[in-house]
């Protein structure tokens, strides 16, 4: 599998249409929030459409590194960071206008795009504010977005290591919140969409569809550590992580 390249992400966004009412309801349902919590998710997501300036303030900062927290609360933090790299990397790829306007893979970008930033603040309305990271600062200037090519196998490798990381949080999260395990499944099915709809753009043939990278001998999706996650997506956060919390739920997992 191809290393990402290190990346950073615009002050300050274009407009970004809003996520079509439809499909807003459909996805909305499909995470079975209620009328009020939909209600405040999609204020959420209009509030934050044109505004994705990297801040750090309200992050839990210790000379360390921003904690994840403790418990199911750590790894509801550790999806939310990703969900807040995916959604500054497909704002890039918008505002840079990799692709031309009104084509097909244009559209898809977008739409991606509108479902990384719905999973976002979706997360940031799970998590209490005082058990919450803050926003966390990207940089995603070295990829050649002007390169066709370099934007799709980045977005790949993205979803993917996505993927695998929700796959290997899941058996984390305490029977007691299994809620957080059945949303973090209906999160990362999508995830899984997204790698596969940005396989068949880079490998129209199937080739890298279901790849041995990500699909074990058994045909099972492959889970990867938060060391391994980390490894690939750290390299883009700039924001100091102290992953230590969660690294040491992981371990007492094993």
């Amino acid at each position: 599998m191809e290393e990402l390249t290190s990346t950073s992400t615009p002050k300050k966004g274009p407009s970004v249409p809003a996520i079509p009412s439809v499909e807003r309801r459909m996805f909305l349902r499909a995470l079975g929030l209620t009328t009020v919590s939909a209600a405040a998710l999609l204020t959420a997501c209009q509030n934050s459409m044109n505004d994705l300036s990297p801040k750090i303030s309200g992050a839990r900062i210790s000379a360390d590194g921003v904690s994840f927290g403790e418990g199911d609360f750590a790894i509801l933090n550790y999806a939310y960071a990703l969900e807040q790299l995916e959604t500054a990397f497909y704002m890039a790829v918008v505002e840079k206008k990799t692709f031309a306007a009104g084509s097909k893979e244009e559209m898809i970008f977008r739409d991606i795009h509108d479902h990384e930033l719905v999973h976002r603040e979706f997360f940031k309305l799970a998590i209490p504010a005082d058990k919450r990271i803050g926003d966390l600062e990207f940089d995603v200037s070295s990829i050649d977005f002007t390169n066709r090519r370099e934007v799709l196998n980045t977005a790949r490798v993205l979803e993917d290591t996505g993927v695998a990381a929700y796959n290997g949080a899941g058996p984390l999260i305490s029977k007691a919140n299994s809620i957080y395990l059945t949303l973090a499944g209906k999160i990362v099915s999508v995830e899984a969409r997204h790698a596969s709809l940005i396989s068949s753009l880079l490998q129209p043939g199937g080739g890298l569809f279901a790849g041995d990278y990500v699909v074990d001998n058994n045909g099972l999706e492959k889970m990867l550590t938060v060391s391994e996650v980390l490894g690939r997506a750290g390299k883009y956060i700039k924001t100091a992580i102290n992953p230590a919390s969660l690294l040491a739920l992981e371990s007492s997992k094993k």
